[in-house]
Formats: C-alpha cells, sequence, structure tokens
C-alpha cells in the first residue's frame, strides 16, 4: 500500500522524527496536536480557543491526506485541566456534532510546549 506522509510544518516534526498525518490505504492518522502555528508559538488562551484551532489544523492534515472531518472516528484529548473538560467538548462538538466520533479524554500532567492546555489526535477511515 502507498504511504502518504503529512507535514504541517511545526519545528518538531523535523527534529522529533513524526508527521502530522500518515495515510496508508484507507485509514489517517493525525499525530497529537497543539495548538501551535509554524514557529511553535501557542494560540488561544482558553481550552475553547485552543480546542478550536487544533481542530482547524487537523482538518487541513486530514483534507491534505485526502479526507475531511466526516471520516474522523475516533479523537482523543489529553487535558492539563480536567475540570475544563466542557470547554473541550463545546468546541469539539461544534465540530464533530453530526459525526459523532468515538472520543476519550484523559488529564495530563503536562504538554510539550508552554501555554499549551490540550493535546488532541484523530482517526479517520475513508469509505471504499
Amino acid at each position: 500500500m502507498n504511504r502518504k506522509n503529512i507535514a504541517s510544518g511545526t519545528p518538531w516534526e523535523k527534529a522529533y522524527g513524526y508527521s502530522r498525518a500518515v495515510r496508508i490505504g484507507n485509514s489517517i492518522e493525525v499525530a497529537g496536536t497543539v495548538a501551535s502555528d509554524e514557529t511553535g508559538a501557542a494560540h488561544g488562551e482558553t481550552v475553547y480557543e485552543q480546542t478550536r484551532y487544533i481542530l482547524a489544523k487537523i482538518e487541513r492534515a486530514l483534507i491534505e491526506a485526502g479526507g475531511s472531518l466526516s471520516d474522523v472516528v475516533r479523537t482523543r484529548w489529553y487535558l492539563t485541566d480536567i475540570s475544563k473538560l466542557d470547554e473541550a467538548g463545546r468546541a469539539h462538538g461544534e465540530v464533530f456534532g453530526e459525526i459523532r466520533p468515538v472520543s476519550t479524554a484523559v488529564e495530563v500532567s503536562g504538554l510539550a510546549g508552554e501555554g499549551f492546555l490540550i493535546e488532541i489526535e484523530a482517526r479517520a477511515m475513508l469509505s471504499g
């Protein structure tokens, strides 16, 4: 099967040897994604803002891989403060309300980088 690696240009991808997303066959895996731009700077001061930024970043990777948000079957959320779960859930629901992938949310003691409140990874399965 053909493999397609997708990059978003963050400094960690090349330095740490990973891709934002990888497509093999009809499966797309999106790496844990924080609300950072190509310089590594954090975007958004709240979990809600960061979640919206992350989901837009994930959507761009999916599109480049030949998929879309409607192909997402699983998301995993890593929050530094589980009491902010409703903020993440509200943003996730605005994007995935009709798609309704399975999701897991866990609290972690920290994320790689300053100012990041949530990290999200996704799995998509293309039909056909």
